[in-house]
């Protein structure tokens, strides 16, 4: 059965900066009803890399395994990756020979340690983004033996275990894979071996070598940072499949593996929720800010998101939505007492009446009517008509809302406010779509097709 945690509840407190308190990363099981291997993939280990995690991020959003179990920690060093930092307390990918239990990552580390050593996990692949293009002889500055990106890494020929133990061998079969995808062969990978218990200090530290010196088969990936994110996305994202078809892991995935449909992936249908659906926000074309959000007074931030790589930080003042290492849009908010009691309303759309759950997003052509109860004020954010406090029962066009209070650059979603009395009482979004272009009759077909809009 396929377990994606994907909406994970984070909390932040107010009173203090929520870096105050470390971001934790998050373990997400793909498994599925037929037996077979586990593929443990981690991103992020270095929050400067984001081809590595924004790669770790879509298998968890956009795969589904059918045969064998893909586990992925899409976010391990999350404060670094929020922060654009390769490690806010140090390279954290060199902790794992020996770390005190003062550093601020101790328990992280241990934590991704103890994932790591699962019995069930069969390989360890680590995504990193590397500089410049690993060749095997000296050609140029940029290509070298000293170079990392385009490489598979492994730290030995082969460990003594009776399944996946050929390390160079798996790792050949991946090469072939990636490269026979890549026109240019200015872009092929290369398997690099470090021969780390050769006296490699640097490599001994890391998490594939701890993974080896316990015996467990791991890998890194390496896309160049000669390329842009996207780019080293499906770099990764091809290494990820060629190590999933050597156990025998078998998929789908929501898109097709290419450079554009991957470049069209990566910030698609981002979207948060806090206190319990009270606000849904759809932040994926979000306004550099949205002002007047109504949070909840004298408690924790408590939200859940639809993307591993989303984050909530900042203070009372100013939040701060991130993607990644991306900023997504700021919140100013306005702070006031909750009303849990309304979970539903009726909402005229285009004429037709109904029932819309608090939180939601609902599509409009042309116009909408919001039918609130006489206790609730309907504050519908931009529309502005001289004497008018409260918008419940008004019939309401596209054109009477000031286009700068969209939720969206793309000036199309509007944010429909309830309140009892002074408490808040939740939202409604409203997206105005396109009406769709009559289509023309085909003769030569029998069937009438049905058309159907669905909501982002």
């Amino acid at each position: 059965m396929s377990k994606q945690y994907v909406f994970t509840l984070f909390a932040c407190f107010f009173s203090i900066s929520c870096f105050s308190e470390p971001l934790q990363f998050s373990l997400h099981k793909i498994e599925s009803k037929n037996s077979g291997p586990t593929l443990l993939v981690i991103g992020g280990i270095q929050g400067d890399e984001p081809g590595g995690f924004t790669a770790a991020s879509m298998l968890v959003t956009s795969y589904k395994v059918t045969k064998g179990n893909v586990w992925v920690v899409p976010n391990l060093n999350f404060e670094s990756i929020i922060r654009r930092s390769r490690g806010v307390h140090g390279d954290m990918n060199r902790k794992f020979s020996s770390l005190s239990e003062n550093d601020p990552e101790f328990q992280q580390v241990q934590k991704i340690k103890k994932i790591i050593l699962d019995q069930q996990v069969d390989i360890i692949l680590n995504l990193h983004d590397g500089s410049g293009f690993y060749k095997k002889e000296y050609i140029n500055k940029m290509h070298n033996p000293e170079r990392w990106g385009q490489s598979i890494i492994i730290d030995q020929k082969k460990i003594d275990i009776a399944e996946y133990g050929e390390l160079k061998k798996i790792a050949d079969k991946v090469q072939q894979h990636i490269n026979s995808h890549l026109k240019n062969k200015k872009k092929y990978f290369y398997v690099k071996n470090t021969n780390t218990k050769n006296g490699n200090v640097q490599m001994e530290k890391t998490l594939t070598y701890f993974a080896i010196k316990n015996n467990r088969p791991a890998f890194a990936v390496e896309a160049s940072k000669s390329f842009l994110t996207d780019e080293r996305t499906y770099y990764h994202l091809l290494a990820v499949e060629g190590f999933m078809k050597e156990m025998g892991i078998t998929y789908n995935r929501g898109f097709n593996l290419t450079m554009n449909d991957v470049s069209r992936k990566i910030g698609h249908n981002l979207k948060i929720s806090m206190y319990n659906n009270r606000i849904n926000l759809n932040v994926e074309k979000a306004r550099r800010s949205l002002n007047y959000i109504p949070l909840k007074r004298d408690a924790s931030l408590q939200y859940k998101k639809n993307n591993p790589l989303i984050a909530v930080v900042g203070n009372q003042e100013s939040l701060k939505i991130r993607y990644g290492n991306r900023h997504v849009t700021s919140l100013k908010p306005q702070y006031f007492d909750y009303d849990y009691e309304l979970n539903s309303i009726k909402i005229q759309v285009d004429g037709i009446e109904k029932d819309i759950n608090i939180g939601e997003e609902i599509n409009v052509k042309n116009n909408f009517r919001v039918l609130a109860g006489s206790d609730y004020r309907v504050n519908i954010i931009g529309y502005a008509k001289h004497g008018t406090v409260n918008e419940n029962g008004l019939l309401i066009k596209k054109k009477q809302i000031k286009p700068r209070f969209s939720i969206d650059r793309d000036e199309k979603i509007f944010r429909v406010e309830l309140y009892k009395g002074k408490k808040f009482s939740g939202m409604i979004l409203v997206n105005f779509i396109e009406p769709q272009q009559s289509q023309p009759i085909s003769m030569n077909k029998t069937n009438s097709q049905k058309l159907s809009v669905s909501n982002l």
